[in-house]
């Protein structure tokens, strides 16, 4: 049984089936979850000069996930924590499930269509899945 289950988002409607299918899996009474959004930091300049800008981002992203988890988790809701962290995301769904002992991510994911060309192997579910402590579960 996983005991830290990691639930990345990045607030488009592909986290609600991805959070619904988390919190149905099968657990113990220890288990938690978090649901993490990273707020993508611009790299041209410092955090401080943009720092207005990501609290009021940070702002939005806490509102949304909160919606997030009373609509999808239901009664399971008191289990799910959200957190925000700020970088780039693949590096820090990475750095948080290493950090926090998360056994297990699971991450929404998207098909790949590649009739006659390349698929785009740049995702962050991609990224991730090749760099992860801990399992993964894409949801498609």
């Amino acid at each position: 049984m996983f005991t830290h289950i990691l639930i990345p988002t990045d607030l488009t409607d592909r986290t609600e089936p991805t959070l619904a299918l988390a919190v149905k899996m099968p657990r113990t009474s220890s288990t938690h979850f978090t649901l993490l959004h990273v707020i993508q930091t611009i790299s041209a300049g410092s955090f401080d000069e943009f720092e207005s800008f990501y609290h009021r981002m940070e702002k939005r992203a806490r509102t949304q996930m909160a919606d997030l988890v009373r609509r999808t988790a239901g009664a399971d809701a008191a289990g799910v924590k959200p957190e925000v962290v700020f970088g780039k995301p693949a590096e820090e769904i990475v750095r948080f499930a290493a950090a926090h002992r998360a056994d297990l991510i699971v991450l929404a994911s998207h098909r790949i269509d590649v009739p006659g060309g390349q698929p785009d192997l740049g995702t962050v579910s991609y990224k991730v899945s090749f760099l992860a402590p801990c399992p993964i579960l894409l949801v498609k």
